[in-house]
């Protein structure tokens, strides 16, 4: 598992501003990879937090479309947060590297983007097997 700190980037996400309202541009070549899966995040309760898992070989892009939230990146060696809060910058998050999300805002909401499809076998749901594996 190659996912290293230093490999998570944020995107620009190409805006249109208008009187009546931006529009944010989502297309190939914007994204490093295809997008297979489509989902969000929202209304999660005050407190709780979301993710607690790293993935084997995909690839996501998460976006605050409304509201802000934090996330807690690691890969095993390094740790680094960083608040989302902006609906025209997507968070990369290459293979390999460990995610909590927390600290929703009220009304938040949070889009992801993936590389595959879901596989319950692409997951390391356990920190410890996590770094075991990191360090194999």
């Amino acid at each position: 598992m190659k996912g290293e700190i230093k490999n998570i980037r944020l995107i620009n996400i190409p805006k249109v501003q208008d009187p009546r309202g931006n529009l944010a541009i989502i297309e190939k070549n914007v994204i490093p990879f295809q997008i297979k899966r489509v989902y969000y995040l929202y209304d999660v309760p005050s407190g709780a937090y979301r993710g607690g898992h790293a993935h084997k070989k995909l690839y996501q892009v998460l976006i605050a479309l409304s509201g802000s939230f934090d996330v807690i990146l690691d890969d095993g060696k390094d740790k680094m947060k960083i608040t989302l809060n902006k609906p025209n910058e997507g968070l990369l998050i290459p293979t390999g590297i460990w995610r909590e999300l927390e600290n929703f805002s009220s009304g938040s909401v949070c889009l992801v983007l993936a590389s595959e499809v879901f596989d319950e076998n692409d997951y390391i749901r356990n920190y410890n097997d996590f770094v075991s594996m990191k360090r194999s």
